[in-house]
């Protein structure tokens, strides 16, 4: 209905000027979500990265033959470079979560490290020192290889328990090889030659077996 004031027809303006119309076009592009619907400077460089990259492939790269799979593999190479800066090495990453306690110890070595150092003990007559290291490397390998998963507070009966679930045939040498790191680490027990042997054979037949479908972690 259109009011009327004093016998005057009052329209309400159906077209704006100038001046109004500016002023409305503002007001509406205040609007929070028109905001947010615009792409950031991320989503704007990616994009040309993007169009840049597929444009190689749609018109060619003009130079000697082969110089587009050239630009493609320095791309690959620079994007395999910028991921080792911001991750690191798959192996550098793996090392830095190796748990700083094994069997009750801080001790980060790796196997290669810790089967040295008891083969080290062993040539000095230390059977104590040598088999509890030889212990050690076996549990480590396992954890390296991601077989069996050893947590600060896992006993070696514990880790035996689970190696032999992962090798079945095994596990009554890793019970025995368990013995014998609780004796020499702490019950005062010296250990000797035979019980370190036994320890390293098991160690290099777990070293050498395949991987086990599933895993005891």
């Amino acid at each position: 209905m259109t009011p009327q004031l004093g016998g005057v027809v009052v329209r309400a303006p159906l077209e704006p000027d100038a001046p109004d119309a500016r002023e409305l076009l503002r007001d509406e592009l205040a609007d929070p979500r028109y905001a947010e619907a615009l792409p950031n400077w991320f989503d704007l460089l990616s994009q040309r990265v993007l169009d840049w990259f597929l444009s190689l492939f749609d018109r060619g790269v003009s130079g000697p033959p082969g110089l587009g799979l050239v630009v493609v593999l320095l791309i690959i190479a620079a994007l395999i470079a910028v991921a080792i800066a911001v991750y690191g090495l798959p192996g550098r990453r793996r090392r830095s979560r190796v748990a700083d306690e094994l069997f009750g110890d801080r001790d980060r070595r790796t196997a290669r490290e810790l089967r040295a150092a008891a083969e080290s003990a062993a040539s000095r007559g230390d059977w104590a020192t040598a088999i509890a290291d030889r212990f050690r490397a076996i549990a480590r390998s396992l954890d390296e290889r991601t077989i069996v998963s050893v947590h600060p507070g896992t006993t070696a009966h514990g880790f035996a328990a689970m190696t032999g679930r992962a090798f079945p045939e095994h596990a009554a040498a890793l019970e025995e090889a368990a013995d014998s790191f609780d004796g020499v680490r702490y019950l005062g027990r010296g250990g000797d030659e035979t019980q370190y042997r036994a320890v390293a054979t098991l160690d290099g037949t777990l070293a050498s077996a395949p991987s086990p479908v599933g895993s005891a972690r």
